[in-house]
Formats: structure tokens, sequence, C-alpha cells
């Protein structure tokens, strides 16, 4: 188990050369970076050129870091995704791939079964956000925030959720995380600290992974704003 988040570096080449599966059509620029028992991975990819894909191996939430990505699905219009745009490709999709030279993207995948149609699901910064629940009361230093989100992708065999959320200032104390989450910064910034007392500060334009169970506390203080990708964690 992590015991701290992890940033997830925004570049345009990868070191590893790991495989999500044995149809993983982007294995020779994979890096991943955790992996858990719940079937899922998190990491980076970097890709070029142009490749067909009869049926996505798994589920995939990315958020583009470089370059520009070009998603055709058999069923549906073209896709494209400048670097800070982000999208799901559920598992089964068949589509073809297009990247441009030193195209990168940070990711989170469910590697198991799937329940969500086949079909990609974009996950708009400018999507329609309703009030969402606050940190409970006990967990905060200060006011409690106004929060909204807007939940773009579900799928409920791999307990994944996609979205946007966002926040006025608030601070939460130490807590461990509920969830395995990606977030991926659109506006402001967050602290997050861990056990050792190091802060991790978090800017537009950053990821971080935060897993379940990582005792992590939460400190902004302007508005923020955040793609999230979040696993419920079973017993």
């Amino acid at each position: 188990m992590s015991t701290a988040p992890i940033v997830l570096a925004n570049r345009a080449d990868t070191s590893g050369t790991e495989s999500l599966s044995e149809q993983d059509p982007f294995a020779a620029g994979r890096e991943v970076v955790w992996s858990g028992a719940q079937d899922l991975a998190v990491g980076s990819a970097a890709f070029s050129g142009a490749t067909e894909i009869a049926a996505f191996p798994h589920t995939e939430a990315l958020v583009v870091t470089a370059g520009r990505l070009d998603l055709l699905p058999a069923d549906s219009s073209r896709r494209t995704l400048q670097a800070g745009e982000s999208i799901v490709i559920a598992r089964g999709t068949a589509l073809r791939v297009e990247a441009a030279p030193g195209t990168s993207w940070v990711f989170c995948a469910g590697t198991g079964a799937a329940s969500a149609a086949p079909g990609v699901t974009e996950l708009l910064a400018d999507a329609p956000l309703s009030s969402s629940s606050p940190p409970p009361a006990n967990l905060l230093e200060g006011p409690v925030p106004q929060c909204r989100s807007f939940n773009a992708f579900t799928d409920e065999t791999s307990r994944l959720r996609a979205g946007i959320w966002d926040s006025t200032p608030y601070r939460r104390v130490l807590r461990p995380q509920p969830v395995n989450e990606l977030m991926h910064i659109l506006v402001g910034s967050v602290t997050l600290t861990g056990t050792d007392g190091r802060p991790v500060r978090i800017a537009a334009g950053e990821s971080v992974f935060v897993a379940q169970g990582t005792p992590c506390a939460w400190d902004s203080d302007e508005h923020v704003a955040k793609v999230y990708v979040v696993q419920e964690v079973g017993a």
C-alpha cells in the first residue's frame, strides 16, 4: 500500500514498458507507478502514430499531458484531446487512435471485469456542476466549503467513477483516504500532507494519485477544480 500521495509526471516519454494486459495497445510506452489488488493501475503512457483497436482491452481514464490525441470510435465522431483534456475509454470499445509525435498522458485503468457499455466519455472542464457533500465537519479546520461535482462516467462492476469537482478553499485534517483516487487539477492548487509531514503542492496542470488507506491532509487557500477518477474499494 502507498504511504504518500504519488505525483504523476507530465512528460512525453516513459522509462518503462509495462503492459496492462496481453492486448494492451500502448504497452511499449506505458509506465505503471501503482497497481492494487482491486484490478486498478495508475501511471503514464506515451504514444505516437496510429493504431486500430477492435476491442479496447480495459477501461482507461486518461488526461493528456502533451501533444494531441485523436480518438475515432467506430460508432461516433472524432474526439480530439489537447494537453489538459481528459476522456474515459470503456472496455470493449472499437476505435482508431491517432497521436502526434510527443503525445503522452496520465492514466487510471480498471483492468478487471466491467459493466459499462463500450464507448468514450469526455470529462469536460465546463461540465454542469451541482452541489455535492462537503467533508464531514469533524474533519475540517475552519469553515465548511461549498463543493460541486458532475459524475460523467460510472462502471458498477469495477467500481470506477469519473467526473469534475470543484470547491471553495478549506483545510481538512489528516485522515485515511477512503477511495483510490487520481486527481488532475484544472484550476487552483492544493497541498496534500502525509504522515511524514512533508507537504506536496499540486498545481493546475498537474496530477496526483492517492491510494485508499493513505493518510492525507488537504489544504487549499483558493478555488480548486479537478478531474477525478475514483475507485470504491471492496472488503
